[in-house]
């Protein structure tokens, strides 16, 4: 990386309309260009296997993409079938049978009819089907932590209970909004599981609705009345990992990068831009009055602390916070159900810097990590207690924020660049800047 012309990751615009595989290319082969903004360590894979330290950090992640990004259901859908892919591949050979991989070809072939008629059953062992269902009829089953069909599941983190009979008739109004009239085989593993999954991330209109074509919508339901392989979610997985890979993870690296909320940036700014206006101002009335050059050399320190500040603000840095390597509180961290800034210590009005475990151990953090539940509530946040008291929190409040320190080393050398970016600019503006209004004869009006 160049240390003069380092830049963050650009910002990837959002594209309107439905999510397609030609869309997501368009993400991915604009990243490419700038993946060397991007270091190793906060790549795709690490911030999603939880390698990154906050604020790059798989829970970061997913409060960017709710809080600030509004399309937190990609990640979540994510995050489930990364899991169920390997629970399908741990079940018993006889079991997986049953959920044949759903392929190219014959989804091709079956789409023109196998909306009315199930599909044809010949090429599976009879014995094995009757012998499952006699299971599933005789015995409790244990293929997925969430097939437990015989009462209503409620989610341990989010506390929303849904019924296996309200699923199934969200199961069947999207199957018949798409046109495909027969039910889905219930002796499959993981069924049960498959069909919560349609309800509240497939069917239209659910809680956690992915932003889905028709056409790709009819095709990924029609895979599944089939099969609960993963393979009949592989459309999906194709558009969703672009999505994440190629827009929405460069913007969260380069939001996690800033280490101020949008009041105090601009606070900054102006006030880096009111010491170059004071400098100019300084030289004008040097230039104009009897003093000697020398004096106009006092214009340097406001040239200097003024461009520099400007150009890490422009970069959403407030150089103030990094003297410490430290960052501003997100307004989602800072108010809770039971806590607020008062828990922590002291009053509101104190001007206090954070440990890491004060705010990663507040209880609002656990409730935020609902969003990491797969079947918990949809992702609006406008209930949450945090955004009116964040509402009415005076401006002067908002600028001068609690802190907490940045853990991630590899952000906080990429914070140290951009910084050190903005004082060689700084100096090659400042020097040539100050040698013109030395340079600039006597005027003796003033």
């Amino acid at each position: 990386m160049s240390l003069l012309f380092y830049r963050r990751p650009d910002y990837v615009v959002k594209l309107p309309g439905p999510m397609s595989l030609a869309q997501c290319q368009i993400y991915v082969d604009r990243t490419q260009k700038h993946r060397r903004a991007i270091p190793p360590e906060l790549s795709f894979d690490n911030v999603l296997q939880n390698k990154a330290l906050p604020p790059c950090a798989l829970q970061d992640f997913m409060d960017y993409l709710v809080y600030v990004a509004h399309d937190a259901e990609n990640l979540q859908f994510w995050l489930w079938l990364q899991d169920y892919t390997k629970r399908f591949y741990a079940t018993p050979k006889n079991e997986q049978n049953l959920s044949p991989p759903w392929l190219e070809a014959e989804q091709a072939q079956q789409h023109g009819n196998a909306s009315d008629q199930p599909p044809r059953t010949a090429d599976k062992p009879r014995g094995e089907i009757a012998e499952y269902e006699f299971k599933l009829d005789h015995a409790e089953t244990s293929l997925s932590p969430i097939n437990t069909p015989q009462y209503d599941k409620q989610s341990f983190i989010s506390g929303v209970a849904i019924s296996n009979k309200t699923v199934a008739d969200s199961v069947d109004d999207a199957n018949a909004q798409m046109g495909l009239k027969w039910q889905s085989f219930t002796i499959q593993p993981f069924r049960t599981e498959i069909n919560r999954v349609i309800s509240h991330y497939l069917a239209p209109n659910s809680p956690r609705e992915l932003n889905l074509s028709h056409r790709t919508r009819a095709t990924v339901l029609h895979a599944l009345q089939h099969t609960t392989h993963p393979s009949a979610l592989a459309p999906v997985k194709a558009m969703v990992e672009a999505n994440l890979r190629g827009q929405s993870h460069p913007n969260f690296i380069r939001w996690s990068i800033c280490n101020g909320n949008k009041p105090r940036v601009l606070f900054v700014r102006n006030s880096g831009i009111a010491h170059v206006i004071g400098g100019l101002i300084l030289g004008i009335l040097l230039v104009l009055s009897g003093k000697s050059r020398w004096w106009r050399f006092f214009v340097a320190p406001l040239f200097l602390i003024g461009i520099s500040i400007s150009v890490a603000a422009y970069k959403g840095l407030c150089v103030i916070f990094h003297s410490t390597h430290c960052r501003g509180l997100r307004p989602w961290e800072q108010f809770g159900d039971n806590a607020s800034l008062t828990t922590l210590g002291g009053t509101v009005d104190d001007e206090a810097t954070l440990s890491t475990d004060d705010v990663y151990s507040l209880p609002q953090r656990s409730k935020r990590a609902i969003s990491l539940d797969t079947f918990g509530t949809s992702n609006s946040f406008g209930h949450e207690l945090w955004v009116d008291k964040y509402r009415k929190t005076p401006l002067i409040r908002k600028i001068f924020s609690r802190q907490i320190w940045v853990q991630d080393q590899t952000v906080r050398l990429l914070q140290d660049r951009i910084v050190i970016q903005s004082h060689i600019w700084s100096m090659l503006i400042t020097v040539p800047l100050t040698a013109l209004f030395v340079a600039l004869p006597e005027f003796n009006v003033i």
